[in-house]
């Protein structure tokens, strides 16, 4: 994959979730029920996000391009 393809992707994929968590999009699903693991929606939408974001960013590391390029800063 090339560096510009990849950083692309990495913006598109920490963008979906910071959207989703802002205003417009939050209040969609801030509301109390339903009660999913003991959570209100809108905290177990956050949570869920969060869990997405962590899996997402975990898969970009390993097909980063420059992951094994040797050398500093």
């Amino acid at each position: 994959m090339k560096k510009r393809k990849f950083i692309s992707l990495y913006v598109v994929v920490t963008m979906i979730p910071f959207l989703l968590l802002i205003f417009p999009l939050f209040e969609l699903v801030n509301r109390p029920t339903p009660i999913i693991l003991g959570l209100p929606f809108s905290f177990f939408w956050v949570i869920l996000w969060i869990f997405i974001t962590f899996v997402a960013l975990i898969v970009l590391y390993f097909i980063d391009p420059d992951k094994n390029e040797e050398g500093g800063f």
